[in-house]
């Protein structure tokens, strides 16, 4: 995930506001009712259906103008996994650094769908999976800006944090950055700073850490908060 300092307007979502298709809120609303979050608590990791997800943004915050860029998603699946991949429409200019480290460009971007239409996407490809989110915190926050901004909705799905997860597997040593938790587990770098790309090296590590959760007899979402909560 990325996290540039680039303020925009807090407009940047007006023109989306009152435009919302009828049909995104309804199946936003249909989706809503057939979420079981509590559930997912219990049921056992190597079962649960999970998207683990990324995403490309300007900066740390939503509320101060800071907009998603791109997302990137893989649906685990028993013998094949899935992808989402897409640009989000962006009409600013992107900072050097922004433009460097993603190889993102204000030309791809300005044709890019909008983000509602992006966000409806995403979740008609989520469905009622639980997200996983290496650091989610950045896009939990960012879920939840724009479920509000453009469609009045609060935001929903369950998110895992890979990195707390990680303080169960092993919580004396340090791990920060996607990179360092591919190098410590033997994944691949591959397409870092892409979306899609970040997201696939999370789905491999997410894999691990079930199998090794499931070794030290954590079998559930609720055996690991109840383990890291002991921490």
């Amino acid at each position: 995930m990325k996290q540039f300092q680039m303020k925009l307007s807090t407009n940047v979502y007006t023109p989306l506001l009152g435009k919302t298709d009828p049909k995104h809120i309804a199946f936003l609303r249909n989706l809503e009712k057939e979420m079981e979050i509590e559930k997912s608590l219990t049921i056992p990791l190597k079962d649960l259906h999970v998207v683990v997800f990324d995403m490309e943004t300007t900066g740390f915050a939503p509320e101060q103008g800071d907009q998603i860029l791109s997302i990137g998603a893989v649906k685990m699946g028993e013998t094949a996994n899935d992808t989402f991949y897409s640009l989000v429409r962006f009409e600013g200019q992107l900072t050097p650094a922004v433009k460097e480290l993603t190889g993102l460009d204000e030309a791809e971007l300005k044709t890019a769908p909008s983000l509602s239409d992006v966000l409806i996407r995403f979740y008609e490809f989520v469905q009622t999976d639980t997200l996983v989110a290496h650091h989610a915190t950045h896009e939990k926050k960012f879920l939840q800006h724009a479920n509000w901004k453009i469609f009045r909705k609060p935001y929903k799905h369950r998110i895992i944090d890979t990195s707390l997860v990680f303080k169960l597997i092993d919580p004396s040593l340090k791990l920060v950055s996607l990179d360092d938790y591919c190098n410590h587990f033997e994944v691949e770098v591959r397409d870092r700073h892409h979306a899609l790309g970040d997201a696939q090296m999370t789905a491999q590590l997410w894999s691990k850490f079930v199998f090794q959760m499931n070794e030290m007899q954590c079998h559930t979402l609720m055996d690991v908060y109840d383990r890291v909560a002991k921490i």
